[in-house]
């Protein structure tokens, strides 16, 4: 893509924030970035989808029936590598308009047998992760007046779950990182906001949690059913539309009324 080129995909993605942006979502081929892949493509957007397997991605992309408008890129998020990676591939979009840091990585250990090389895993996937994406593409944010930074982070941290601690510290970790980040990038018209899922019935929970967790879960909510990743499509949707244009720093619960905070 030549200088001029990108100038003008950057100037049109700039004049229009309501569509046809360029939308990086990461955890993409997963129940919730599936879910909101889907929901950007149909609002007219380009997205740029990343995880770690390029069968999950072929798979993605069969399932949307995704044309031109949904580029893959297969690769970990806590490895700087595929994160310049990433980079270089939506440099050659003209940029970002929008980043979903989704990318998720939920294992149950107690703590005393929870390893250094175990703690540093999930920390490096839930938080450092977070860091080296939205670092690498930063910059290709800026200088446009306006964008939108939306991570996931996860309800865990209000009550505390037991196995999980190394889980929970790194989600809590996103409230610092989302509230100074917004204070850094506000100047840019950039916005920076937290998302906190309950317990949501994807592939990986319904395999890895006990169903005893997960019903605990469906009795004490103010809305008494199971979550599902399509919950959390509209207030990402929000928070990365105009309509949010001065909402930022925020930590936005969405469990069914589990907690009220």
């Amino acid at each position: 893509m030549s200088s001029t080129q990108q100038t003008s995909t950057q100037q049109t993605s700039t004049q229009d924030h309501g569509t046809g942006r360029t939308v990086v979502i990461t955890g993409a081929a997963g129940g919730v970035g599936a879910a909101l892949t889907a929901r950007f493509l149909t609002n007219g957007d380009h997205v740029v989808a990343t995880d770690l397997s390029e069968d999950a991605l072929a798979t993605l992309r069969a399932d949307l029936g995704a044309g031109d408008e949904l580029v893959t890129v297969a690769g970990s998020i806590a490895d700087e590598d595929d994160v310049r990676t990433l980079a270089d591939v939506v440099r050659a979009q003209g940029g970002v308009d929008v980043l979903l840091n989704v990318a998720g990585f939920f294992p149950f250990d107690l703590f005393t047998d929870t390893t250094p090389d175990r703690w540093r895993q999930v920390i490096d996937i839930n938080l450092t992760g977070y860091f080296l994406v939205t670092s690498a593409l930063l910059p290709l944010m800026t200088g446009r007046g306006w964008g939108r930074i939306v991570n996931v982070g996860s309800a865990s941290m209000y009550p505390g779950v037991a196995g999980q601690v190394h889980y929970v510290s790194a989600k809590a970790g996103l409230v610092g990182f989302t509230r100074s980040l917004a204070r850094e990038v506000g100047a840019e018209g950039i916005t920076v906001n937290l998302l906190t899922p309950g317990v949501t019935l994807t592939g990986p929970v319904l395999d890895s949690f006990p169903p005893e967790l997960i019903a605990s879960q469906r009795e004490n909510r103010a809305l008494a059913r199971d979550q599902h990743a399509e919950d959390l499509v509209g207030p990402a949707f929000f928070l990365a539309s105009p309509d949010a244009d001065f909402v930022t720093g925020q930590t936005l619960n969405v469990d069914g009324g589990m907690f009220m905070n």
